[in-house]
């Protein structure tokens, strides 16, 4: 059963986190029909990302603390509910205002499913095994953001963009496998019950104040941080990169999602190859090895001007962007099993609530100078993000025993 229970969730966890993707690029990939219907600047429509980030970053640990508390597949399902209803409000939208406060709530459910995701794959998989499985879940976030670009290139020429926000009621699909197929984790029901006993574990709930004590606190700080910037560079590319490509690189809107889905192609095999190299060289070594390619490519694509040499850089720059499948297995192995989705989630996604501002402010940037420098200027924390991380610690040699997993093959 077990066995069994370790590829349900790994099929429940790919499914979801690809939905939860698309549903935050879709935004990008409606900017330019959304400005142009609703006559925003670009620092208007890049509150809209922000808005997004910031409910991702409050979401971290609201849902961290009740995944910890009330167990992984409810906390799973509410995030897939609530993110797909709410985008696909957005279609019936009509001004601004609207769609900043739903995709403020959106954000609010995206947020909780990254670090939820990441205990699960913890608490089932093997530890010899964890970190390609949780780079093959990750790796759902490239096909996601492919998923969105297609998608965006078929509908809003033929439908417009209201249609394109539609499509995030696919999720709701997803949740109702988890709900009749993905049990909960049997590592926190062991904890939990252990807990409520008072063996081995404290008897009161998880307060998020824990992962700041106990000599938690370094860690934490660290990981935020490495998240933060690495997260502020890729939002702050991901936001504008359509854009970009569209409006100083001269592609059409079909173009560039087919720009934009080639680009996910080396996303996902990226993602893949580094779970492998973590498990040979360690998770920190190859989260390390990922920020610093994605920093030193990425300068290189923001320089390429050619259409055809851009096409294969794309996929190219994206294969090192792997960071946030690698983080999903260490995060998880940083902190013991009572804290590991409040401490994992609040890691990512306060560093992601960080990078809120990054739209925004590249957006004002772009609108003085140009996107190409913007994007240009998103290596730098890619490189501080890299040197950040050789500073945390090696979990190889530091992991909490999970029973339930290591007892599989």
């Amino acid at each position: 059963m077990q066995n069994s229970t370790k590829w349900r969730v790994l099929a429940g966890g790919f499914a979801g986190y690809t939905f939860d993707a698309m549903d935050l690029v879709l935004l990008a990939m409606a900017f330019q029909p959304i400005m142009a219907d609703l006559g925003l600047s670009r620092s208007e429509a890049g509150l809209l990302a922000t808005a997004t980030l910031v409910g991702v970053g409050i979401s971290s640990v609201v849902m961290g603390w009740y995944s910890d508390n009330y167990g992984r597949r409810k906390a799973m399902l509410w995030s897939l509910v609530s993110f797909s209803v709410l985008t696909m409000a957005i279609s019936f939208a009509g001004t601004w205002t609207e769609i900043l406060i739903l995709r403020f709530l959106a954000g609010l459910g995206l947020g909780g499913l990254w670090g939820v995701i990441a205990a699960y794959i913890a608490e089932t998989w093997p530890t010899a095994q964890r970190g390609r499985a949780a780079a093959f879940v990750m790796s759902s976030f490239p096909v996601g953001v492919g998923l969105a670009s297609f998608l965006a290139g078929k509908i809003i020429p033929v439908f417009g963009w209201r249609a394109l926000f539609l499509t995030a009621g696919i999720a709701l699909i997803v949740a109702m496998y988890v709900y009749f197929f993905v049990p909960e984790s049997e590592v926190w029901k062991a904890q939990r019950d252990a807990r409520l006993r008072g063996q081995g574990a404290k008897a009161d709930k998880v307060r998020v104040s824990e992962i700041f004590t106990g000599g938690m606190a370094r860690t934490t700080i660290l990981a935020t941080l490495v998240s933060a910037f690495a997260l502020t560079a890729y939002w702050g590319t991901t936001t504008w990169l359509p854009t970009y490509l569209v409006k100083e690189r001269g592609l059409s809107v079909a173009d560039m999602g087919m720009f934009m889905t080639i680009l996910s192609v080396g996303m996902f095999f990226g993602y893949n190859v580094f779970g492998w190299v973590a498990d040979f060289i360690g998770k920190r070594n190859a989260l390390v090895l990922s920020l610093f390619g994605s920093a030193v490519m990425l300068a290189v694509y923001a320089m390429t001007e050619n259409h055809t040499t851009l096409l294969w850089m794309g996929p190219a720059y994206a294969f090192f962007m792997a960071f946030v499948g690698l983080m999903g297995s260490y995060y998880g192995e940083l902190f013991p099993v009572r804290m590991r989705t409040t401490g994992s989630g609040f890691c990512f996604n306060v560093g992601r609530g960080v990078s809120a501002f990054a739209p925004f402010i590249l957006g004002g940037i772009a609108t003085a100078t140009s996107l190409q420098t913007s994007i240009l200027i998103c290596a730098v924390p890619f490189l501080i993000s890299a040197i950040l991380t050789a500073f945390l610690p090696s979990t190889e040699t530091m992991n909490e025993p999970l029973p339930a997993a290591k007892s599989e093959a």
